[in-house]
């Protein structure tokens, strides 16, 4: 995927006058080899230069970081660390920090061999807030070198994303449909984390449409959706070609000086008006390569799905949370075979925008709810199937009508159970959802999209929101049984 980017982690050795340099030397060149043997050795680059008490060494330090192509720097304390210069290298360093500390080794090495990064971490972190500087510290941010490789791992995940905001434009088409304020977005907190908006008129995208029917492109475009979808070359299949090549073009002539895009668009209901499609199937193809498009001009629901692709590096959907499972579904299928309630479990569905390599028998249809007011030749275009069985993190990230952040993230799955409906969907469950459900995505007014990754990525997840600068108190997960929601009434029967 060219659209996210890849983080490169610059390490950097500090060392107080002090304490041996020699020591933080020999813990980083341990540091390096670990990681190297977990993982890719192209994740990290390992500055040479140690850093004393010198402000001179700290700007050496960055100059050669970012020559090296860094785009995130690892501040290593091997010894006690000093907390001047280690900070000014924070501060200076323009893309996402970590700081971790080396443990130490060895009883049998305590005299001259022994470090204080444990004390040094203190001072570090206190300097960090002294000059308002953002870093991430690990939960235990002291540990050997197997240990603080896996923390520098850890740590990807969070600088892609922070890295892929500051340089992300969301390019979104039309107003929201009429009666539809669910996906209502403020966008000064998108401003707040970095990310451009540019605001389209859906005249303007059906022009440039017009302009791409006849298009040299669209035959190969054709060929390879009949490839996907096992089917045959149509004049339907011409018209989404031409519809994917437009939104390819818009996104590479109108991201100006970003390095990466997302969109949304308005999909209903003067677009099947005037395109006569509907334009699901090529929103999922456009996720398979790199791009989120979401439906009905959900903004948050795009910044949410790259998010997802940042995180997870793997294709992602946006769903509404829809429909309760029925009861007979769940005492057929579910009751005995799997461990959840039936308040546990409801279905995700959205019309056909969930890329075919998340969905079982994927196949080319109508979009069914609209056919209901337009014809339905005019509607076609979905890519319907039941979505993979499968670990999921359900998640949306939203600026609130009075210009807060506030997110969710939840793990769950997606269960082996027949959906025996249409669209794109499948049968979720996620442990307490009920609870979950009413105390926070009702409680705290979110829409009804939510963006799925396809894995369990609440750790990675929960770490970048807060990055960004997301208030811990309100990132919502879904609550164990007895630890209550803010206005869950404790007396009620379980």
């Amino acid at each position: 995927m060219n659209n996210i980017p890849k983080a490169k982690v610059g390490i950097v050795a500090v060392s107080r006058d002090c304490f041996p340099a020699e020591l933080s030397l020999k813990r980083r060149k341990a540091l390096v080899e670990a990681y190297s043997k977990k993982y890719d050795a192209e994740d990290i680059y390992e500055c040479p230069i140690t850093i004393i008490e010198s402000e001179i060494d700290m700007v050496n330090a960055l100059e050669d970081i970012k020559k090296a192509g860094c785009n995130a720097l690892c501040v290593y304390l091997g010894n006690f660390g000093p907390e001047i210069s280690e900070t000014l290298l924070a501060k200076h360093f323009d893309g996402p920090k970590m700081f971790c500390a080396a443990a130490e080794e060895s009883q049998k090495d305590l005299l001259d061999g022994r470090g204080d990064a444990y004390c040094g971490m203190l001072n570090a972190s206190y300097n960090l807030a002294l000059r308002n500087v953002k870093a991430y510290i690990p939960d235990y941010p002291v540990g050997n070198a197997d240990e603080c490789a896996d923390m520098i791992h850890d740590f990807l995940p969070v600088a892609r994303v922070a890295i892929g905001l500051a340089n992300l434009k969301i390019i979104s088409f039309g107003p929201r449909p009429a009666n539809f304020l669910a996906c209502n977005a403020p966008i000064k907190q998108l401003y707040n984390l970095g990310v451009e908006i540019e605001e389209e008129s859906e005249l303007d995208l059906f022009e440039s449409y017009q302009k791409h029917i006849d298009d040299k492109r669209v035959p190969e475009v054709v060929e390879d959706m009949a490839k996907e979808m096992n089917t045959k070359s149509s004049d339907m299949l011409k018209k989404l070609a031409a519809y994917e090549l437009t939104l390819l073009d818009w996104a590479q002539e109108h991201k100006g000086y970003r390095k990466y895009v997302a969109m949304t668009t308005k999909c209903w209901p003067a677009f099947q008006d005037m395109f006569k499609f509907v334009p699901c199937y090529v929103n999922s193809r456009l996720m398979k390569k790199g791009i989120p498009v979401s439906c009905e001009v959900d903004i948050y629901g795009t910044l949410s799905e790259y998010i997802g692709l940042c995180v997870s590096q793997d294709e992602v959907t946006l769903l509404d949370i829809n429909n309760s499972v029925p009861h007979d579904m769940y005492d057929e299928a579910i009751r005995g075979s799997f461990d959840y309630k039936f308040t546990d479990t409801f279905m995700g569905f959205h019309c056909g925008n969930t890329c075919s390599t998340k969905l079982t028998n994927p196949h080319l249809s109508y979009q069914r709810i609209m056919a209901r007011t337009h014809p339905q030749d005019w509607c076609d275009g979905t890519i319907e199937g039941d979505i993979i069985p499968g670990k999921i993190t359900f998640y949306r990230l939203q600026s609130t009508a009075d210009n807060k952040l506030r997110a969710y993230a939840a793990e769950g799955e997606v269960l082996p159970v027949a959906t025996k409906s249409f669209g794109g969907i499948g049968v979720f469950a996620i442990k307490e959802m009920g609870r979950f459900y009413r105390y926070w995505l009702i409680g705290k007014n979110f829409p009804h999209h939510g963006a799925v990754m396809f894995d369990h990525c609440g750790k990675a997840l929960y770490e970048a929101l807060k990055y960004i600068g997301v208030e811990p108190a309100e990132i919502g997960y879904n609550h164990p049984a007895g630890v209550l929601y803010e206005g869950e009434n404790p007396f009620q029967e379980r």
